[in-house]
């Protein structure tokens, strides 16, 4: 499971990456507001950890924004304990409100109970583009009613593809988020993985879903 901390209190940021990377968590954290936003919107956590008071842009406004984007799940982490910014921060859309100071437990229970939560309600649903569809819970894709046989990252790597359709993704983020490494250097690996997909999921059809764009990375979208 993949945690951002967005915190300013150094020490604080420190003592929760250690606590949760021991606890098996990937964790990244920032001490900006605004580079958190820019983070928790480029990324997918599971979990962003917020501060209330933060530089350049406060985490009621970071809240917000996050948002009016995703359904990232966020818990507020703030010493701002009083009634009325609790329910400023759930009516915001926070996911939990943990006022300072607190245990670490009862973070880490939190974070679990939240995403329990989340993960009851938001069964995984089937998704569809054009004739190719995906089902994440049986964990089969089809195309124009045909069972295509994948591996589990031939799956991932599509699964990736169709939840960002339309969207460009560089090969860094698919290294990232299919192979859960980061690196930023020459490497084929994802050329090659989308070249194998690209042979069960476009050649055996004809229209094309798996687009390259040049020097920036590959796009899934039905094109006319």
């Amino acid at each position: 499971m993949r945690i951002l901390i967005i915190e300013d209190e150094i020490k604080t940021a420190e003592y929760l990456q250690q606590g949760l990377t021991e606890c098996g968590y990937k964790v990244d954290r920032t001490a900006d507001g605004l580079d958190g936003f820019h983070l928790a919107q480029q990324n997918d956590y599971d979990i962003v950890l917020l501060d209330a008071n933060l530089p350049t842009m406060d985490g009621w406004e970071v809240l917000e924004l996050i948002r009016r984007r995703k359904q990232t799940r966020v818990i507020m982490l703030t010493a701002k304990g009083r009634l009325e910014h609790k329910i400023r921060g759930l009516e915001l859309g926070a996911d939990d409100y943990l006022v300072k100071p607190f245990q670490f437990p009862e973070l880490v229970a939190r974070i679990r109970t939240v995403v329990r939560r989340s993960e009851a309600v938001a069964l995984p649903s089937n998704l569809n583009i054009a004739d190719l569809e995906l089902d994440p819970s049986r964990h089969w894709a089809y195309r124009n009613g045909q069972r295509i046989d994948l591996t589990s990252k031939e799956f991932a790597l599509l699964h990736l593809l169709m939840r960002r359709a339309g969207e460009v993704l560089t090969r860094t983020e698919i290294t990232a988020l299919v192979w859960d490494i980061n690196f930023d250097c020459d490497t084929n690996v994802v050329d090659v993985a989308i070249r194998r997909l690209r042979m069960k999921v476009d050649e055996p059809f004809g229209n094309r879903l798996i687009h390259t764009i040049r020097g920036v990375g590959y796009v899934l979208e039905a094109r006319h």
